[in-house]
């Protein structure tokens, strides 16, 4: 291992796992300071300018107080695209993208979509370029992640519809507005949060991740009642979803009126996410 390398291991290795600190030691060397990937594993020398061993040491400060390395670098990856991420929104999911692909193997090409509590805008953004003769709209009801969100949208050159709308106002009725409606709301369970790794619970928005131990579906029940409005009939409604409340979920769509409910769990094997139809 070459000495940069080594001295990001051991700084790192004080406040993550080996594995964790092995991880971001090759995404910092390679990633972020350009060694060719050969030469990390061969233990090659790197060369750091002097303002690039400042910079080592400022990211190495951030990390050690748990920031996310995504928030640090200011971007990550989503289904092959780079998205701006800050603090104030979600970062996205390896599992967010497994949502997306499934809804690209079913969905028209030409279909309306909406995007209820989008954050980066990632959900948003991929299916309108894969889709480029789709109607995307987006809401969310922080303005923190609307202006990343749009951010995200010029920069990817996205034709999506960003709005500023919570998801608990009323909405107008429609005679279906929408053939999709994709959402993934809060789900992670405020008794969770001892579990929960620093990274996460120090950084990322609240707002964006916690539902009240004794109600866990009431984002999901909301934007069902919702489309029951907004979806034409025959439309597709998409969660992501807290693995311990799959059925409990399916069950309250059907009791809603939804029609083909399925759960679908994700890589690991956990209910994950849930397609009805209206």
């Amino acid at each position: 291992m070459n000495p940069i390398a080594a001295h990001i291991r051991t700084v790192l290795c004080s406040c993550y796992t080996p594995q964790e600190a092995a991880a971001l030691t090759r995404l910092l060397c390679c990633e972020v300071f350009g060694q060719r990937a050969t030469d990390y594993y061969l233990g090659k020398d790197m060369l750091l300018s002097s303002n690039d061993k400042e910079e080592l040491e400022r990211i190495l400060a951030r990390l050690c107080r748990f920031e996310p390395i995504q928030y640090i670098l200011g971007a990550t990856c989503f289904a092959g695209r780079m998205f701006r991420v800050a603090p104030g929104v979600l970062i996205p999911r390896p599992e967010t993208e497994e949502l997306v692909e499934w809804m690209l193997q079913q969905m028209p090409a030409d279909a309306r979509i909406l995007d209820i509590g989008t954050g980066s805008g990632c959900i948003a953004i991929t299916l309108a370029k894969d889709l480029p003769r789709a109607q995307v709209e987006a809401w969310d009801i922080s303005d923190a992640a609307l202006e990343i969100a749009r951010s995200n949208g010029i920069a990817l050159q996205a034709d999506v519809r960003f709005v500023r709308h919570d998801v608990w106002d009323s909405v107008q009725p429609s005679d279906g507005c929408y053939d999709v409606l994709v959402s993934n709301p809060p789900y992670v369970l405020e008794r969770e949060k001892a579990a929960m790794e620093r990274n996460v619970l120090d950084w990322e928005p609240p707002s964006a991740l916690f539902v009240p131990d004794d109600d866990p579906l009431r984002f999901y029940r909301r934007i069902g009642q919702l489309g029951r409005t907004l979806l034409r009939g025959g439309g597709r409604l998409y969660f992501e979803i807290n693995r311990a409340f799959g059925q409990a979920t399916a069950a309250m769509l059907q009791a809603q009126g939804y029609a083909d409910v399925v759960v679908r769990k994700d890589m690991s094997g956990n209910d994950r996410f849930i397609i009805a139809i209206r």
